[in-house]
This record gives C-alpha cells, sequence and structure tokens, in this order.
C-alpha cells in the first residue's frame, strides 16, 4: 500500500512541474518576438543588415546632402555676340568664346561696311554720319532664333566717336533680354570702353561693364578677364 502512495506522490510532482516548463518557453518564444529577431539569424547579422540600408556620410547621395554637383557657372548658357568692321573685335570675341565653350553670333549689316565707309576724315562718310544721329538703326542681316535660351551674352564692339556702333543700338532693341546678364568689351585704337548708349535700351537685366580690349590681347588674356569679372564662368 505504501508504494502506490509514493508513485502516486510522484506523478503528481511531475505532472505540477510541466506546465511551468511550457510557460517558460512561452515566455521565450514572446521574448524574440519582440526584440526583432528573425528566426534562423543572429543580433550581429540583424545590425550587419540594417547598417548597410542606412549609407555613410561619404556615400550619401549628393540630392541628400545637399552638395551641388553641377559646374561652376550653374549650367548657365552663353553667347558671344559681335560686331567687326575690320576684324579686330571679331578676334576677342573668337577668343572669348574658346575659353567659355559658348556659341558666338556676329552682327552682320544688310548692307556691308567699305573702306571709304570707315573714313572718318570724311566729314560725310556712312560710319560718321550714323554716329552724329542717335536715332540711326543700321539693318542686321539675320538674327540669334533662340535668344531666350540664353542666361549670359557678351556683346562686344569697336568704339566709334567715343561709343557703340548705331547697329549695337539695333541688336540691342531687337529681343528681349529680360532676366539676363549683360557683359560689354569693346575694342579701339585709344578711346575707352563705353556702354553708355546701350545700356538705357533695356531694362530688366544684370548689366556688367567689360573693358577695352587691346588688339593684341591674346587668348589668355581675354580668359583671364572673364575669369576675373566674379561670374563663376567656368573656363576651357
Amino acid at each position: 500500500m505504501g508504494k502506490y502512495v509514493t508513485l502516486l506522490f510522484i506523478l503528481a510532482m511531475v505532472l505540477s512541474l510541466a506546465p511551468c516548463k511550457g510557460a517558460e518557453s512561452a515566455a521565450e518564444n514572446r521574448q524574440g518576438t519582440s526584440s526583432g529577431t528573425a528566426a534562423g539569424a543572429t543580433p550581429t547579422e540583424i545590425e550587419s543588415n540594417l547598417d548597410k540600408e542606412a549609407p555613410s556620410p561619404s556615400e550619401t547621395p549628393a540630392d541628400m546632402s545637399g552638395n551641388n554637383t553641377e559646374a561652376s557657372d550653374g549650367g548657365k548658357k552663353i553667347l558671344v555676340v559681335y560686331f567687326s568692321a575690320t576684324g579686330t573685335t571679331r578676334k576677342m570675341a573668337e577668343y572669348a568664346a574658346n575659353a567659355m565653350g559658348s556659341d558666338i553670333y556676329e552682327i552682320v549689316p544688310a548692307t556691308p561696311y567699305t573702306a571709304a565707309d570707315l573714313n572718318y576724315n570724311v566729314g560725310n562718310c556712312r560710319a560718321n554720319t550714323e554716329m552724329k544721329d542717335p536715332s540711326c538703326r543700321p539693318e542686321i542681316n539675320g538674327s540669334v532664333a533662340n535668344m531666350a535660351d540664353y542666361d549670359i551674352v557678351f556683346i562686344g564692339y569697336p568704339i566709334w566717336w567715343g561709343e557703340a556702333p548705331r547697329i549695337i543700338s539695333t541688336f540691342m532693341e531687337s529681343y528681349d533680354f529680360s532676366d539676363k546678364t549683360i557683359v560689354t568689351f569693346s575694342t579701339s585704337g585709344s578711346s575707352g570702353h563705353n556702354d553708355r548708349s546701350i545700356m538705357e535700351l533695356v531694362s530688366g537685366v544684370v548689366w556688367v561693364t567689360g573693358a577695352r580690349l587691346k588688339s593684341n590681347s591674346s587668348q589668355s588674356d581675354v580668359a583671364d578677364w572673364i575669369n576675373g569679372l566674379g561670374l563663376g564662368i567656368a573656363l576651357k
């Protein structure tokens, strides 16, 4: 009889311990789920995966870090415009366009200037007659088809009677330069640079008064002049 009592007592003890162990296993499962640990993965593997999802500062894309990846000129489109009766201004304009890798446009008079037209010693030569009349607007052959596309326009010309030729006035009044930056430059034998007569012909622009470039200026000289304008233009 005593043996049966002992066996019943041992069986009761075993049955009372089984739920405790099951509860411990359930607690472990709940704890593992709340920590976010995936089945079959160690905590070290999970941390490694999280590191790969967030780029380090050195790997952060430019649009996230705020870094500007554009060129120093901000991708602005530039046009060099020039009028040259003898070829001196043409050379300076070509130097400027080459330095910036920009487009270039020549102002071509509908009626070309002859040597006689430019003989300033003759009082009624064509050049003298035009310059005596501020309202004169010599006709231009052709036009800039896509002027609206340009952000910065360089305008070069020879100095006649101390100012820009009247054909430059024709050009200035032929386009809408609003919100553009205009930079002027000139060539002459002795007179200084002057753009006052054409400044008043446009509005809503950023006007940058340039300089008189010497006839013997080199490509490097012109590049240095452009660089000194402070417009952030990337030179080639």
